[in-house]
């Protein structure tokens, strides 16, 4: 029986070393993928862009982003704005705004269809008005370098891509965002191998975060405007997947040095921001999250544990579960160097790991259980 149980343990901690090379040479795979094709920005005029703004309650920030984007050295562009049915002061900003620059154009939202969510129902709105070529959709608490709608169109034009988007640079404010706004990055490091992204037409090998996503306006409508995915939380992943399914090309890239953002306040809005697209993320399958669950319990977090246990008792596997936490470490390492983010913040993966498990069983209860999730005092499924 002993040697059975041997044999186990001989399989798990070799299939751990495979794994955690694998996801080592994954990594910097798409790290060289995303430094090689992202363009400076080139291209200061050209093509009108209409860039896409929802915001709701938003007058903490409504004030910062508008005042980075009409500060752009881009010439052809227009700014539109959804007041979508905000109960705070941004509508007054944004009245004041669109006084002082004609470029500004500002809508009132229209009261949320019971078959749409929120945010998509929002750029539907928007979509409407635009008169752009280029549709640029971005969030309200982003603040944009000047160079920003040129870096879109520059990174457009020279790639010939039909989407693009990327990771915006992050700002962390507090030990909880720290912990929780960066697994946002698993997508990269651990999921989606960007290469494929770049030369197949295969709709789940594609990507997008909805903070900053620019598109050909005629691709958007090609797919079906935002009703193709209206009552998705993860829109940005669904728009990416529905260009994709139309054969049209997708990028992604990084854009951290022209468009930042803090994304969450505080450790709770960014467990509930990013848990309730988990499983919206995975097409509403609840069994393939169980099983996701248990893989990254197994095989990412189970390691750092490991460790201690062999640290402590001087097991004979102590070496190998060293390799391994120091591979999974450089894999962290090599991703908020990509991000420009503090690099100590690698030492804190294990924390991360939790946390991306507790988000998953919390969003698979939410979901069973049918209380689904509040977002912008919102109810979503």
């Amino acid at each position: 029986m002993l040697g059975c149980f041997d044999h186990v343990i001989f399989a798990y901690y070799f299939i751990l070393i495979i794994i955690a090379f694998y996801f080592f040479i994954f990594s910097l795979a798409n790290h060289y993928e995303m430094r090689r094709f992202t363009k400076k920005p080139e291209i200061f005029d050209g093509p009108l862009v209409s860039v896409l703004i929802p915001m709701r309650n938003e007058e903490k920030n409504a004030q910062k982003c508008l005042t980075s984007l009409r500060n752009q050295l881009y010439k052809n562009y227009e700014i539109l704005v959804l007041n979508d049915n905000s109960t705070d002061n941004t509508a007054i900003i944004l009245e004041q705004i669109a006084i002082e620059d004609s470029r500004i154009k500002v809508f009132n939202g229209k009261p949320l269809p019971e078959d749409w969510y929120g945010k998509p129902f929002a750029l539907h709105q928007l979509s409407s008005h635009a008169k752009g070529d280029i549709l640029l959709l971005t969030d309200a608490d982003t603040e944009h370098n000047p160079a920003s709608i040129s870096w879109a169109v520059t990174n457009m034009q020279k790639l010939k891509a039909d989407m693009i988007s990327g990771y915006i640079g992050q700002k962390f404010l507090t030990f909880g965002e720290i912990i929780a706004v960066p697994l946002m990055f698993l997508l990269t490091g651990f999921i989606l191998p960007l290469f494929l992204n770049r030369i197949t037409k295969l709709s789940w090998f594609s990507a997008a975060i909805g903070q900053f996503i620019a598109i050909r306006h005629d691709v958007f409508k090609a797919i079906g405007g935002c009703e193709s995915f209206k009552k998705r939380t993860s829109e940005d992943i669904y728009m990416s997947r529905f260009v994709k399914k139309k054969g049209y090309s997708t990028r992604f890239l990084y854009i951290c040095e022209f468009v930042y953002c803090r994304m969450y306040e505080g450790y709770r809005p960014a467990i509930e921001g990013i848990g309730k697209n988990i499983l919206d993320f995975l097409g509403k399958n609840t069994l393939l999250l169980f099983f996701i669950i248990i893989a990254i319990l197994l095989f990412l977090f189970l390691p750092f544990p490991l460790l201690i246990y062999n640290l402590i008792t001087g097991g004979s596997w102590l070496l190998h579960i060293v390799i391994i936490n120091i591979v999974y470490t450089l894999i962290w390492f090599f991703i908020f160097f990509g991000q420009r983010l503090s690099l100590w913040y690698c030492l804190l993966w294990p924390l991360m790991i939790i946390n991306f498990l507790y988000m998953g069983v919390w969003s698979l209860f939410r979901s069973i259980s049918g209380k689904g999730f509040i977002w912008k005092d919102r109810k979503v499924t």
